[in-house]
């Protein structure tokens, strides 16, 4: 049968796919700076006999086709970019750059892509239909790396009738997976706000216009904008994490800088968000003599995956794994730039299981102590090459 063939192979990538994550692991670059890593994978491609093309500068595009004949098209993900961040754990597999560290397991898709790709190539003669194998830089950076692949035709030529990405989570246990149905990931967009007063000494008040105080109210009245102005039924996420006041204790400064995010699952009401973000802001600081100047970058939109293939990708990993190791997730108001694939193509974007508390791997992505359990490629790997084959209806 189809599923245990996969699961043979799977078992029999396991140890290589673990050292080529660790290989990734030690070796991290950051968004768009994957040249290393890129080659790295095109290599291992070259090994397995599998074509390729470069892509977006530092991404590439593979496909295997099988044997037996159809015109069914299935897309596979991975994102290969690391994070600006001082690793902390002490492994034998530790990064090797100072300041640059995978804390969100993209070394681990990029691995479990290329077992399944090894998978896969093996099994050509038994299948009919053709596999895209994306890997993909960039996804923690905008304008993201998806974004460009797409417009570089990464869904074309040929275009697949579906895609999948997987992530890993750290607060699901290894040997489990995770699906959600319809809205998923929320947009992102990040806000760049300046407002601006007059300095001056602190004991003279009344000859300065201060832009401290008219932040203040600037940061609380916005968050009218989710507690009264969203619809209650609609998740929205409104959170400013970087507030710059150049001053002293006794020093009014003529600017402060404030940075935040914007999150939602409707484009409808982010639009209208940001209208009214930047008329109160404005607003507000007109009223107190000041000026602001209100910057949106907007970012990933929300990702939604298409019902009918993540029922039908659930279903197949409830075969593939047992009922009980497949769950059910509640929406993430985290972003992903898998959500571009998923506004123009039926995509689906589940969860791998990550998480250990025996081994102590317990920590969240994007810290420095964040690691995996590697037994995770136990099941990752042949349960992509698995939906994939599914799907094309083999």
């Amino acid at each position: 049968m189809l599923k245990e063939r996969i699961q043979q192979l799977a078992a029999s990538v396991l140890d290589e796919t673990i050292q080529t994550r660790r290989h990734l692991h030690a070796h991290p670059e950051l968004s768009f700076h994957e040249h290393e890593t890129v080659a790295f994978v095109a290599a291992k491609l070259d090994e397995l006999g599998i074509a390729y093309q470069p892509m977006a500068n530092t991404g590439l595009v593979a496909l295997i086709k099988g044997d037996k004949p159809s015109d069914q098209v299935v897309a596979l993900r991975a994102d290969m970019d690391a994070l600006p961040i001082e690793e902390a754990n002490e492994v034998s597999y530790k990064s090797t750059k100072p300041g640059v560290m995978h804390a969100c397991g993209h070394d681990a898709h990029t691995a479990s892509l290329l077992g399944t790709a090894s998978i896969l190539n093996q099994l050509k003669s038994e299948f009919g239909g053709t596999v895209k194998l994306i890997f993909q830089p960039a996804e923690e950076v905008l304008p993201g790396g998806a974004s460009l692949m797409i417009k570089e035709g990464v869904l074309e030529n040929p275009k697949p009738q579906a895609i999948f990405g997987q992530h890993v989570m750290p607060l699901i246990d290894a040997g489990k997976v995770g699906f959600r149905s319809g809205k998923y990931m929320a947009s992102t967009d990040e806000l760049y706000v300046t407002v601006k007063g007059k300095g001056g000494h602190g004991a003279q008040p009344q000859q300065n216009i201060d832009p401290v105080l008219i932040s203040a109210h600037i940061l609380v009245a916005l968050q009218q904008i989710v507690s009264r102005a969203a619809d209650p039924k609609l998740p929205s996420v409104l959170s400013f994490g970087k507030v710059i006041a150049n001053g002293a204790t006794n020093v009014i400064p003529n600017e402060v800088k404030l940075e935040g995010t914007f999150r939602t699952l409707d484009e409808q009401w982010r639009a209208e968000a940001h209208v009214k973000m930047k008329k109160m802001a404005e607003g507000i600081a007109e009223s107190m003599g000041g000026s602001c100047e209100f910057e949106i970058r907007k970012g990933y939109p929300f990702l939604v995956n298409e019902e009918k293939l993540t029922e039908q990708a659930k279903a197949y990993a409830e075969d593939y794994l047992g009922k009980e190791n497949v769950l059910e997730l509640d929406i993430w108001m985290a972003a992903e730039d898998f959500a571009y694939y998923s506004q123009v193509a039926d995509a689906c974007f589940y969860r791998l299981g990550t998480r250990n508390e025996a081994k102590g791997i317990t920590s969240s992505v994007h810290t420095p102590k964040f690691d995996i359990d590697e037994q995770a490629f136990a099941i990752s790997t042949g349960l992509m090459a698995y939906l994939a084959l599914k799907r094309l209806g083999n």
